[in-house]
């Protein structure tokens, strides 16, 4: 029988979405399964977006521009300068989804073998993108007791190899929802322009930052011109993670250069999916302070919760809306998919993401899980109450 690539064999399964069957299972079998392990917001999409899409009038649904239609990026080049990101058009390209745009940023920047560096947990599909484009991936572990504040910085340093050509990071996290400070980014800068090396910022939850604390993006650090690159997307900006519709953004000419070479092998982004993401930069600040201030409330009720629950710890997120809960337990695979199988409060479960698959490191995180906070209160109260009754029967 013809065999399967080992790069093929070598990419990781989604620990967020690994344990559909198992969910759709227990649905069959007249189950309401409360998701936490997905970060799909229940908040409206803008109408202006979806109106836009409604009221068009194309004939012909053709290609778009390789890199993005000129008027959604001559806007984008606008949302970011509102944002103290100061580019133009030209250091944008538009791609599907902000997954297409690491991809081409991998594919741009890095050969097989080459390392790039990343802080501990990350996004799980950092590790499928890296074994995708043959690149490995060298982890610095952050920790649950400091919130996953960056590790030091020496930690960086000491794992800096000829074959190292970035450092990634998501800010605010997925998974942790820690929002790096403008200090912590400045550290990063300078280590960056010490090696030679690319600074990556995975941007795309950088409307949600709490507390009074504010997003500051690689791209606003002076001096870092040709060693910045962000990933961004609309999904959790604007509640459109059906659009798949992203970006990647650099000033470094090489870098748009080579990544338009992988945008054009995959011919276009969507042309109905940019038409509603460049009405939705119309979207009112009112809409964000309105999320944000929902986000806050969910986020406060689920830390609190957590927090009654015997031998639970959890990081209080700054950002984004996801935290990362350890659990008196051995492996969360096992608990989540237990969840699912056999347990049960009032016919209700609840579907979490084992925390694992967000590190690189074998054995970091079998006892943690990430939750998204994307549902409204009183599903969050309940999920945590399913969670509490759970742990008191996996226990024993």
């Amino acid at each position: 029988m013809p065999s399967i690539s080992q790069k093929g064999s070598a990419m990781p399964e989604s620990p967020i979405r690994k344990l559909v069957p198992f969910a759709e299972d227990a649905k069959k079998r007249g189950a309401e399964v409360i998701h936490l392990n997905i970060g799909q917001p229940d908040i409206k999409t803008p109408e202006i977006a979806l109106e836009a899409v409604r009221k068009n009038t194309i004939d012909v649904l053709a290609y778009s521009r390789t890199e993005g239609s000129d008027t959604y990026r001559e806007k984008l080049a606008r949302y970011y300068g509102g944002n103290d990101i100061q580019v133009s058009a030209a250091d944008i390209i538009v791609t599907t989804g902000g997954s297409e745009a690491l991809s081409f940023v991998m594919g741009s920047i890095a050969d097989s073998g080459d390392e790039i560096i990343i802080p501990e947990p990350f996004y799980a599909n950092y590790n499928g993108f890296a074994t995708g484009s043959g690149v490995k991936v060298v982890p610095v572990v952050s920790r649950i007791e400091t919130n996953f504040a960056l590790p030091p910085i020496e930690s960086f340093e000491t794992l800096v190899t000829p074959k190292t050509k970035a450092i990634l990071i998501c800010n605010p996290g997925n998974p942790t929802g820690y929002l790096y400070s403008k200090e912590e980014i400045r550290k990063l800068a300078a280590l960056a322009k010490k090696h030679d090396l690319f600074l990556i910022a995975d941007e795309v939850y950088r409307e949600f930052t709490y507390d009074g604390a504010t997003h500051y993006s690689v791209l606003q650090e002076e001096g870092l011109e040709e060693h910045a690159i962000i990933v961004d997307s609309v999904s959790k900006r604007y509640s459109m993670c059906g659009a798949r519709i992203g970006c990647l953004v650099s000033k470094n000419k090489n870098v748009i250069r080579t990544a338009m070479k992988f945008a054009q092998a995959r011919l276009s982004p969507p042309t109905y999916a940019q038409i509603a993401a460049e009405a939705a930069l119309e979207t009112p600040q009112s809409y964000f302070d309105d999320v944000k201030e929902e986000y806050v409330a969910r986020r406060n009720l689920l830390v609190d919760e957590l927090k009654k629950i015997d031998g639970v710890q959890v990081a209080t997120p700054k950002g984004a809306f996801y935290c990362i809960a350890e659990l008196p337990i051995s492996d969360a695979d096992d608990f989540a998919q237990w969840l699912l199988e056999d347990f049960r409060v009032n016919n209700e479960t609840v579907m979490i993401a084992p925390a694992a698959g967000f590190y690189a490191t074998p054995g970091l995180g079998k006892n943690q899980i990430r939750i998204a906070y994307v549902l409204d209160k009183e599903r969050l109260k309940r999920a945590v109450h399913i969670l509490k009754e759970a742990l008191n029967s996996y226990i024993g």
